[in-house]
């Protein structure tokens, strides 16, 4: 065939395409299924029987419209409220560990042996303490959550929860299969970036990878689950507070697919502009879970590589945290100079400086940014009693004792509920950044997925302090 003739065929291919109409893709695909089906009517026998199909019956409730996306949220609270509740004691039991015996263990050694105190306060007060909140904090919920995740994985649900919100996915312009990589970001956003791997379409993938942030992974659970037990559960009486703090919390998750789907309608008609690509999904059978098989994959292959990953690059982010906060300029830290400097920004859109200073610190991993928090707030306030100026992350010993520190700090109900919209609408952590770059070998796209975010998170920010001001005053 000459080069005119090919050239001829193209042509003619590209101008059929859009006489045969929209959805040309899902017709012939439904018509396939449909012949299929029809075949098999006629060489199919049967005994006359009705017999019950379990996959059928169960897939009538879990895909239905009616009932698909209410049991889809029931089942996320459920895994959520499981995590939450039976992350409390093995943290509070590795915090014990980590933080109130190794570290007083390590104190005294390197007291007994004279090392300098410089020396002492980088390795000990900043290396050493910011991986002890990483692993006390980080471990328990991601060891419950993956395990239960995958638990899903394995019994078939996670495919009918991609069935459930292809349509969705496929009005914002992006890919059915996002589903499944979203709902791998809330366990980790590096974890949900990798996962992005089964979409087969490049633009696609990368609206998946950009949006995937918008998933409220596990590092960020911790500050959502304290700061809506202080500021909104204290909203209604005692009795009502636990479920108030939870559904603020969930309603944080649920906010987070809204803004996965207008972040990914945007970019579908902006910079990554394209026609969706066919999804055929065909539904794997339910089968009774392998439950320790499944228990063991998930702690090695996932927890362990997650937490490691995040322990590198916490490792550094406590060095500076402690520089910061030891080095002087004039008569102030270098800690208390960006304070001042960003705080009339900060409280401007309802946050403050010590809170901005927290998450640029803490990039290298979202679960220090609490510590990191109060720890910046003791400092610059120079609150007695928790290792004032040293900068030095510490455990405190209740809620009432966090409130009281962040009410010092001038904290109010706007300061917490714009910290919880602000915990979802930033900067990947720099485990997920580099993710991003190794999986899309682009800068561009790196810094897309990671300053997006932060625009968004600031505009929100900025709109509700605006708003609160104006109705509460």
């Amino acid at each position: 065939m000459s080069q005119d003739q090919s050239n001829d065929i193209i042509e003619l291919a590209s101008n059929l395409r859009w006489k045969v109409g929209e959805n040309y893709h899902d017709r012939l695909t439904e018509g396939i299924y449909t012949n299929a089906a029809a075949i098999t009517k006629d060489v199919e026998v049967r005994d006359g029987k009705a017999h019950f199909t379990f996959d059928r019956k169960l897939d009538q409730i879990l895909t239905s419209k009616l009932f698909g996306f209410p049991i889809m949220v029931l089942i996320l609270s459920v895994i959520l409220w499981i995590t939450i509740q039976g992350a409390n004691y093995p943290s509070g039991m590795l915090a014990t560990l980590l933080l109130e015996t190794i570290y007083p263990f390590l104190k005294d050694l390197a007291s007994a042996i004279g090392m300098p105190w410089w020396l002492d306060g980088f390795l000990i007060d900043g290396v050493y303490l910011a991986l002890g909140w990483v692993i006390a904090v980080m471990l328990p919920p991601m060891a419950i959550f993956f395990p239960m995740f995958t638990l899903l994985e394995d019994f078939g649900y996670l495919p009918r929860v991609a069935f459930n919100m292809d349509n969705m996915f496929r009005k914002t312009g992006a890919h059915g299969k996002q589903a499944l990589t979203m709902s791998m970001g809330w366990g980790c956003n590096a974890a949900g970036v990798v996962a992005t791997r089964i979409i087969d379409s490049p633009r696609e993938r990368l609206i998946a990878i950009i949006t995937n942030n918008f998933s409220l992974c596990n590092g960020r659970w911790p500050t959502q689950i304290l700061i809506a037990t202080i500021f909104i559960g204290a909203l209604v009486p005692p009795a009502f507070s636990g479920l108030m703090s939870t559904a603020s919390v969930i309603g944080i998750a649920m906010l987070g697919i809204a803004f996965m789907f207008l972040t990914s309608w945007l970019l579908s008609r902006t910079l990554l502009k394209g026609e969706v690509s066919t999804f055929a999904l065909e539904l794997p059978p339910y089968r009774p879970p392998r439950f320790w098989q499944t228990i063991y994959t998930s702690l090695i292959d996932r927890t362990l590589i997650v937490l490691w990953r995040a322990m590198v690059f916490a490792a550094p982010a406590g060095a500076v945290i402690w520089l910061s906060s030891n080095i002087d300029i004039g008569d102030h830290s270098i800690a208390n100079w960006m304070i001042e400097w960003m705080d009339e920004f900060g409280i401007f859109i309802g946050l403050n400086g010590v809170i901005l200073l927290a998450y640029i610190v803490a990039i290298p991993a979202n679960e220090i940014v609490l510590p990191t928090i109060l720890m910046l707030t003791v400092a610059n306030l120079n609150i007695a009693g928790y290792g004032a100026g040293e900068g030095v992350m510490f455990e405190l010993d209740s809620e009432m004792e966090t409130e009281a520190i962040l009410r010092q700090g001038g904290w109010t109900l706007l300061t917490g509920i714009n910290l919880m919209l602000f915990s979802l609408l930033h900067n990947p952590c720099s485990t997920t950044i580099y993710t991003i770059y190794k999986e899309t070998k682009s800068w561009k796209w790196t810094g897309v997925a990671s300053i997006l975010p932060v625009i968004m998170g600031f505009i929100v920010c900025f709109l509700v302090a605006q708003v609160f001001r104006i109705v509460v005053g």
